[in-house]
């Protein structure tokens, strides 16, 4: 059988630059060889993109933009001549591509733009479709579409720059959900800009810090309760894994806690009735179904003491190093990494020949 060729992209202009190169390496190592031919793209942080020709190690440790087997490409628009243009001085040269990869994370990557890339050029790709990673990117509006089918989530209030009023938020944290209350950028991933606010001194700085990181901030009502994941993965039919449980070392899940310091405790399946983890897939699926996701999603939750569950947020790109999240999830369900990769792979090429 003839190899298909997957490109996979890591890097991206994102805050989460360093966390896509160690998702991309890991998958990069683990896509099964005898059935794909893999091409790595890698785009710098100032949105240069390359055939990069080295190896995983270059990836990991951040070295790979001073390796020699660079070569600058871009992504063909054309029908009739699909695929990637490799830009060798003054030749140009078109590699086939059957499948895209993005293994990008945050913006540029998570919210709809490279996907429209992809449309346009009509290859099948990994991961949800332009509109749905658009909505899920922003927490605002994926909160208020859940919230529009009668399911709970957090209590917020959401705002933009030009229309941020601190005495109206003031007045809504102090009186509506008292503190401690969560301040976030809508439109970031891996915990970028969220600050836990225990008083009204620190409000005003928490969403000015916020606002470096997006135009667009929420501030939620903070949940007492225990922290879920539920990975999700298919197009028309999706499957749930095994609910998987968190328990951050501090006093919520930050950027420190989920890469670098390393004592973030997950438990697969959750450390919950099998009830309330039986609901919490159903939920997570038709989470997935009603923000029109395709391929993977990661649905996050709060079950409280009282076994009431609240939708916290959604993830189109998790984290996928071996011992991340979502991956575990799938591997404690009897699904190994690179089977796993397999049939993502396989979702989006068979999602690209049904369009």
């Amino acid at each position: 059988m003839e190899r298909r060729t997957v490109a996979v992209l890591f890097g991206g202009v994102s805050t989460e630059h360093e966390v896509s190169l160690q998702s991309a390496a890991a998958i990069i190592e683990s896509i099964p060889t005898a059935k794909y031919n893999v091409i790595k793209i890698g785009i710098t942080k100032n949105g240069s993109w390359y055939k990069f020709d080295g190896i995983s190690k270059q990836i990991k440790n951040k070295s790979w933009e001073k390796s020699p087997f660079l070569k600058r490409v871009v992504i063909s628009p054309d029908h009739q001549k699909p695929g990637l243009i490799v830009l060798d001085e003054s030749e140009l040269t078109y590699l086939n591509i059957d499948c895209y990869f993005p293994v990008l994370h945050g913006k540029n990557g998570e919210d709809g733009t490279i996907q429209g890339l992809f449309d346009i050029s009509d290859v099948p790709y990994v991961g949800c479709g332009t509109l749905s990673s658009a909505l899920c990117m922003d927490k605002v509006f994926a909160q208020q579409i859940v919230r529009s089918e009668g399911l709970r989530t957090t209590e917020f209030i959401s705002f933009h720059k030009h229309q941020y009023r601190y005495q109206e938020v003031k007045t809504w944290a102090k009186e509506q959900v008292g503190y401690p209350i969560f301040v976030k950028p809508a439109n970031s991933g891996s915990s970028y800009g969220i600050t836990k606010v225990s008083n009204e001194l620190e409000l005003h700085a928490a969403i000015e810090e916020a606002f470096t990181f997006d135009e667009k901030v929420l501030c939620e009502g903070a949940i007492k309760g225990m922290e879920v994941g539920c990975a999700v993965y298919g197009n028309e039919s999706p499957e749930a894994g095994l609910i998987g449980e968190i328990e951050p070392s501090k006093e919520f899940l930050d950027f420190n806690d989920k890469y670098l310091l390393g004592e973030i405790k997950q438990y697969v399946p959750a450390r919950q009735e099998q009830y309330l983890l039986s609901k919490v897939q159903e939920l997570g699926i038709q989470i997935y179904q009603l923000l029109g996701c395709k391929g993977l999603a990661r649905i996050d939750f709060f079950i409280q003491n009282d076994g009431e569950i609240i939708f916290n947020e959604i993830n189109t790109m998790p984290g996928f190093t071996m011992s991340s999240r979502y991956p575990t999830m799938i591997e404690a369900s009897g699904i190994s990494y690179p089977e796993l990769l397999n049939e993502l792979i396989e979702l989006a090429i068979s999602r690209g020949k049904a369009s």
